[in-house]
């Protein structure tokens, strides 16, 4: 089995390794964990290029020692001016598109996102150069990378849907023809935007030449994003939600992010008095407590600005006990639907000073709306597909408005002193897999590297599937998928590594000074540490 990667002065977690090797390289160079951040989140942004990229959203959660709590960071695009319901009524759309210039309706957030943590940065004494920061995501993007089986397999799967839409064969097939893996995979225009950036500042993504560049290629495509929806964006610094369970405090991103679902499962799950891992209540329980969460999330979870209720009161005991109460612990309760695919990258940092930093982003859908950019290498997300045209429901379209988002970095701080980061990509399987990560390691004692190796399961919608049964990965004994199955739960087994399952990660400061962390073997990544 794979173990922990442990050490000291510095640590990173990414779902790609060369991503994880850009941030320690970073923090050997003296850059704190927010420097390294930025410079894996820049490199993965080139190296797994189908599940993420400059032209999405993303969030943080950043912790410091003697810190008060943790800051979050909320990089979220809103709604064009010009994405209303009569824009898409006129095109005789009953719903927003999934791919193409009409399902790139929404602004790019994550660049603010890293904007707003260099600022945080900065008061810390981070004094690196932005193109140290991106030094590696350039020399990727000019020089190439050797392409993922994952990357290889989703381009196949996808490319029938998407090599119509503009730019995305150009930038995805060598001539017409999937690349292969291993094959160098080179994106010159994303490394010259790339540069630009290093040298202009990032504030040239919304308000300088790469804006201008960028709005009117989206303009001249058919996305409704122009220069003003840009200059507008910026990222809110804010506190995070948080749940106090018997191990310790945990912290999850606020509304659009549906992080509030993620501690709403560990606040039920906790009620249960679960005592083993892998068995069937431990199993049970968490997706019981998923199906409450759930049922929350999509009744409540939206813009802010537009939420009736205060996602805090969901968390407060009384309102955590009524749900632990609904659950039935032998059978199975009925399972509607849930909220959507999505394709995401988790990223987690430690540095030598104790600072730790949760950042996940996202295109939304594997290769977003599939719209590429040719004059700055950037595919815009589709993040705004996930709004309705029916005024009645929760997520309705309007200029300006924050689309949910299935995106939601995970942060603990455990009653013995440790800190752990922690997340997964996979829209509903986010989490799910979380919960069976934290659940694991922290609140069940099992060891960090095992917490993510072990089979997972995932109910609902996820990235890569449609469908809404109960997946286990085949590694589970028979006799537990048995017993689900006898409480009502419909199983279906899945590969003993399956992707759909999504790629989880954590990394862990020891109130000893050490350093512990542990990439998932369903991806491409590492914990690299020195």
């Amino acid at each position: 089995m794979l173990q922990s990667v442990m050490a000291e002065r510095g640590l990173v977690v990414a779902p790609h390794h060369l991503a994880a090797q850009a941030g320690l390289g970073v923090l050997r160079e003296g850059g704190n964990a927010i420097e390294a951040m930025v410079a894996a989140a820049a490199a993965i942004s080139v190296v797994y290029p189908h599940m993420n990229g400059l032209g999405g959203d993303g969030f943080w959660l950043i912790d410091q020692p003697g810190g008060e709590e943790p800051q979050a960071i909320v990089a979220v695009g809103a709604a064009a001016a010009e994405a209303d319901p009569a824009l898409y009524g006129s095109q005789g759309l009953q719903s927003v598109p999934t791919r193409g210039p009409l399902a790139a309706n929404t602004v790019a957030g994550t660049v603010a996102g890293w904007q707003a943590a260099l600022e945080i940065s900065r008061a810390w004494g981070g004094r690196l150069p932005l193109e140290r920061l991106l030094a590696d995501a350039i020399h990727h993007a000019e020089h190439g990378f050797p392409a993922t089986e994952s990357q290889v397999r989703n381009t196949l799967e996808k490319r029938d849907e998407l090599t119509d839409v503009p730019g995305w064969a150009a930038h995805f097939l060598d001539q017409d023809r999937t690349p292969e893996v291993g094959q160098r995979f080179a994106q010159p225009a994303l490394g010259a935007t790339l540069k630009r950036l290093a040298t202009a500042g990032l504030d040239d993504f919304y308000r300088g030449e790469t804006a201008r560049a960028t709005a009117a290629e989206l303009e001249r495509l058919g996305s409704p994003v122009r220069a003003a929806d840009l200059a507008g964006q910026r990222a809110l610094v804010t506190r995070p939600l948080s749940v106090e369970l018997g191990c310790g405090r945990v912290y999850n991103a606020p509304p659009p992010s549906q992080g509030l679902a993620s501690l709403i499962i560990l606040g039920v799950f906790d009620r249960l008095g679960c005592t083993e891992a892998e068995g069937f209540d431990h199993i049970h329980g968490l997706v019981e407590a998923t199906k409450e969460a759930f049922t929350v999330r999509d009744r409540e979870v939206t813009d802010p600005a537009d939420m009736a209720a205060d996602p805090h009161d969901f968390l407060q005991d009384g309102a955590l006990d009524a749900m632990a109460g609904r659950i039935d612990r032998r059978l199975a309760r009925a399972w509607p639907a849930g909220a959507g695919p999505g394709d995401t990258v988790w990223l987690g940092a430690v540095d030598g000073a104790g600072r730790v930093v949760s950042f996940i982003h996202s295109i939304y859908w594997e290769f977003g709306s599939g719209l590429c950019l040719a004059d700055i290498g950037v595919q815009w997300q589709n993040r705004g597909s996930s709004f309705s045209l029916d005024p009645a429901r929760q997520n309705f379209l309007r200029p300006g408005r924050l689309p949910f988002h299935t995106n939601n970095p995970a942060l603990a701080r455990l009653r013995d002193g440790r800190v752990m980061a922690y997340g997964a990509m996979g829209g509903d399987g986010q989490p799910q897999s979380q919960a069976a990560v934290f659940s694991r390691y922290a609140m069940l004692g099992e060891a960090l590297q095992q917490a993510i190796t072990r089979p997972r399961w995932v109910l609902g919608r996820t990235w890569g599937a449609e469908r809404t049964n109960l997946r286990l990965e085949a590694r589970f004994p028979p006799a537990l998928c048995d017993a689900l199955r006898a409480a009502g739960h419909d199983v279906e087994p899945v590969g003993d590594f399956d992707e759909i399952m999504g790629h989880a990660g954590a990394a862990v400061r020891h109130p000893s000074g050490l350093l512990e962390g542990a990439s998932d073997p369903r991806c491409d990544g590492a914990a690299a540490a020195f």
